[in-house]
């Protein structure tokens, strides 16, 4: 079923040009963003993937989400299963197994999932929009909701932010894709890996994939084990980096630029036989947002590859390749079939 091995023996690290540290404290602080946005750009153009220091999110509300998490997934699996993720709004505890990328076993991980919270008789969500609803939260651990919605806010701050920065390098104006951020589909994912005996023996706690939206941002411990492929084909380590998150391309990117900007596959492997946690917020733009290849990426010899796509169609089509995932408008039918 695993169709590749992620060997023994770790591969090197990141080089500082392969997934550089880009500084935004300037920059926030109300500096240029010239030299960021001319960052950015040679990255995305690369690899994808890159480290932001001096990002604005303190770090007591970064230990504070990590410290939450670990004790969440110590409770017993009884009680996390009690909060099971519901189908129609994709919140709560997601059990091992879940998620499987084609041609691989099982993902070796489990989750907590939350998003934006919206209440029942918001719009969307009475009109049965995927993806839209409200959070649920385990009433044996309340100090999970205020630690991840302390660290979902700060982490969507900072997509909006890093959104300015993707717009000003593609030519465009620097609220571009704020357009689209009124009620964006920002998912936080609480990532509990276990510990794994045999060193010769590993699964992979995510196969090798490339992320679906706009652009993830990653807290990892320090335990590390992203590792990233380079577009010839190596392997290399992206490893925990003091007061950092990583943050890399999802595959819209492709359609906005016309393969100008990529996401490259990547995948995690603890290799330390110790439990590994982090926290991957997902920033996608609205549900409604046309994606299209914007004109600065396009020419007469260098037409757009890609048709326009609504954001959330393309997201649910991409959750339905790898998880047991079922639309609202799915589940009212075999509900409506059950009672008839």
């Amino acid at each position: 079923m695993q169709t590749e091995s992620p060997f023994t023996a770790a591969p090197r690290r990141a080089s500082a040009t392969e997934v550089p540290v880009l500084d935004l404290g300037d920059w926030i602080a109300g500096g240029s963003p010239d030299e960021l946005v001319r960052q950015l750009d040679a990255v995305c153009t690369s690899t994808g993937f890159l480290y932001v220091r001096n990002h604005g999110i303190p770090r007591a509300v970064v230990d504070g989400v990590f410290e939450a998490t670990r004790r969440y997934f110590a409770l017993p699996v009884e009680e996390r299963m009690r909060d099971k993720i519901d189908e129609r709004f994709r919140r709560g505890f997601m059990p091992y197994g879940v998620t499987q990328h084609p041609g691989h076993k099982p993902d070796l991980k489990e989750s907590y999932e939350l998003g934006v919270d919206l209440p029942l008789d918001d719009p969307d969500v009475q009109a049965g929009l995927p993806l839209h609803g409200p959070n649920r939260w385990p009433a044996e651990a309340p100090w999970l909701k205020e630690a991840a919605e302390a660290y979902f806010a700060h982490t969507t701050a900072l997509g909006k932010r890093l959104l300015r920065l993707f717009a000003l390098a593609l030519g465009e104006k620097e609220e571009f894709f704020l357009q689209w951020c009124n009620k964006p589909m920002v998912q936080s994912r609480l990532f509990h890996y276990p510990p794994q005996d045999s060193p010769t023996d590993i699964e992979l706690g995510a196969a090798k994939h490339t992320d679906y939206g706009m652009i993830t941002i990653l807290a990892q411990d320090p335990i590390g084990g992203l590792e990233l492929c380079k577009r010839d084909g190596e392997w290399i380590a992206a490893p925990w980096i003091e007061d950092t998150l990583v943050v890399n391309l999802g595959d819209m990117f492709k359609v906005w630029t016309n393969d100008r900007y990529v996401s490259n596959p990547h995948r995690v492997v603890n290799r330390t036989g110790r439990e590994r946690f982090s926290i991957p917020t997902f920033f996608n733009l609205e549900y409604h947002t046309p994606v299209a290849c914007l004109p600065s990426c396009q020419s007469v010899d260098n037409p757009a590859k890609y048709e326009k796509v609504l954001a959330g169609d393309y997201l649910v089509k991409r959750f339905k390749e790898v998880q047991k995932y079922k639309t609202p408008a799915q589940l009212a039918a075999e509900a409506e079939a059950e009672a008839a």
